[in-house]
């Protein structure tokens, strides 16, 4: 190592924020045309570790700037300011079909950024970096409140933003997987909405009865919010991904208790394009027609993203083509494919959290009805 190269220095701003909130990373003090690494690195709870990494050139002024400035390889290429969150990948040798998820999400995500010389592919355990940054995203913002919810036979958590209220509303559900999933919900809360993370599959009352809930256990969960202090009772949505999404549309279909039936609701509808686990095009399509036929088409938007898979999930989630699914009925371990591929689905998950969040925002702060969001 050049001595020249001990100054570098690297920064990250802000070095603690949001998950869905951009940073910047910058090395200084490198030698004009200095050839290095920047690499991220993370240890899940899970203990499995991931790491992304790029090769750039230092400009004439010894500078990097990862905003502005292009990668010429390594998991991800061109100008991509958060490219080291989104190209995550598990570490050589680890167990095939990770997915990263975060479960205590009043823990931040811990990763750490570093500067290595030259343009490294492998083996960065082994070397000492020139530099090293410790990075903390949060799913949920300073003053957002946690609130495990067990009355009426739920299993759920709800997550309140700081300050009074009252909030408008919303229900997350997630997929066939089942577990209570709080990481969205938080997110939700961290930008103002009370969101309740519900369990539908795996949750107590389906333990001890053996049975699949019903439509009275969401009802149960949006009376729940909706008698809940900070909570504006006239103004809840519904969001939901994968299996999440097909209880979503039920409810906004057939539900008395939640006053959307027949969607007479305004409805947002995610689809990636190169869904391999489910025909989500060919299921928005179905739904503007019958809504056309309806007469209430007005009522719906569709955002559709091409080379997208089923997995769209908030900004800078690392993208994953297959991964294992643990079916809740045998509770079998199977790999599944959900599709996309790694630049075009992590351009969808940040541009479609942008108009999910428009989408709420227009609809329950500024309107009467509810809404339901839908992604896959």
């Amino acid at each position: 190592m050049d001595k020249e190269q001990c100054c570098v220095s690297l920064s990250v701003h802000p070095s603690r924020g949001l998950m869905d909130e951009k940073f910047i990373i910058l090395v200084q003090k490198a030698l004009p045309g200095f050839q290095l690494t920047i690499h991220a690195s993370y240890h899940c709870e899970d203990g499995n570790s991931w790491e992304a990494f790029a090769h750039y050139t230092a400009d004439a002024g010894g500078t990097v700037n990862v905003s502005q400035d292009t990668s010429l390889g390594g998991t991800y290429s061109g100008v991509e300011a958060m490219g080291l969150l989104w190209s995550l990948r598990p570490v050589p040798g680890s167990k095939p079909g990770l997915r990263l998820r975060k479960k205590n999400v009043q823990t931040p995500m811990e990763v750490t950024i570093s500067v290595y010389q030259g343009h490294q592919t492998e083996g960065f355990v082994d070397q000492v970096p020139l530099a090293s940054v410790l990075v903390e995203r949060w799913y949920m913002a300073p003053g957002v409140h946690r609130i495990p919810i067990t009355e009426e036979g739920l299993t759920a958590t709800l997550f309140l933003p700081a300050g009074p209220g009252p909030f408008p509303g919303l229900l997350d559900l997630w997929g066939g997987a089942g577990q209570l999933v709080e990481y969205r919900a938080a997110l939700l809360a961290s930008h103002g909405i009370a969101s309740l993370a519900l369990d539908y599959l795996t949750s107590k009352v389906t333990v001890e009865t053996g049975k699949n809930v019903d439509n009275q256990y969401f009802e149960t969960a949006y009376r729940v919010l909706q008698k809940h202090p900070q909570v504006c009772g006239s103004r809840i949505a519904m969001l939901g991904l994968s299996f999440g999404a097909s209880f979503t549309l039920k409810m906004a279909v057939y539900s008395q208790v939640m006053k959307v039936g027949q969607l007479q609701c305004a409805l947002l509808l995610v689809v990636g394009e190169d869904d391999q686990n489910w025909p989500a095009a060919e299921s928005a399509k179905d739904m503007k027609e019958m809504m056309e036929r309806a007469g209430n088409s007005h009522l719906l938007t569709i955002l559709s993203y091409p080379k997208t898979g089923h997995q769209i999930e908030p900004p800078y989630t690392p993208h994953v083509r297959a991964g294992i699914f643990r079916t809740v009925d045998t509770r079998q371990k199977v790999m599944a494919l959900w599709g996309g591929q790694t630049v075009e689905h992590s351009h969808a998950q940040e541009d479609a959290w942008k108009k999910i969040l428009v989408f709420l925002r227009e609809n329950l702060y500024d309107g009467t009805d509810t809404g339901a969001t839908t992604s896959n």
